[in-house]
């Protein structure tokens, strides 16, 4: 109400026409120097930040991809022990992409009646991450072990590399 009372109002709120007129004419902006002050401070902070992201970013898509594999590996394992079947993961020549399959006659091949899906680190906001396979592919059965062994997949790009581990007892973890 203090500020009302400056332009005239009386008891109630009630601002005369005079009033509204001082109010409305009473507005204040910015002038050209206190906005190209803040657009240079901006600018300054953006300098600064931009270059220490994109520093960032490489080893920031490592992690991700790191964790994306281990995602779908332990997936694929509490789907084997769910529905007491074998649940396979072959990660393809393509070095970015793998498939997870749901192996159902145990032949250790995608034949057409099984369920799949295939994985694209590159398609997946990862584009410059790689991966590399020593072991066989992971094959979990239902009691959520493994029949393949241990099994390493290295992915690396520009900021270093990250190894996804399955263990034969099905653990699966990043190092």
């Amino acid at each position: 109400m203090g500020i009302l009372r400056k332009f005239g109002a009386r008891s109630g709120g009630f601002v005369p026409k005079q009033g509204w007129r001082a109010i409305f004419y009473d507005c204040r902006g910015f002038t050209l120097g206190e906005m190209m002050a803040a657009v240079a401070v901006f600018a300054i902070l953006g300098a600064v930040a931009i270059p220490s992201y994109l520093a960032v970013q490489p080893a920031m898509e490592l992690n991700g991809a790191a964790r994306e594999v281990l995602v779908k590996l332990m997936w694929a394992r509490s789907k084997a022990v769910e529905q007491n079947t074998i649940y396979q993961v072959d990660f393809l020549a393509s070095n970015y992409q793998f498939q997870v399959f749901n192996d159902a006659n145990g032949n250790g091949s995608l034949d057409a009646d099984e369920w799949n899906e295939t994985y694209d680190l590159q398609a997946l906001e990862y584009p410059s991450v790689t991966f590399s396979k020593t072991g066989n592919n992971p094959v979990f059965i239902g009691r959520g072990t493994t029949t393949s062994g241990t099994t390493t997949i290295t992915l690396s790009n520009a900021s270093g590399s990250k190894t996804v581990e399955v263990t034969p007892t099905g653990n699966v973890k990043i190092n």
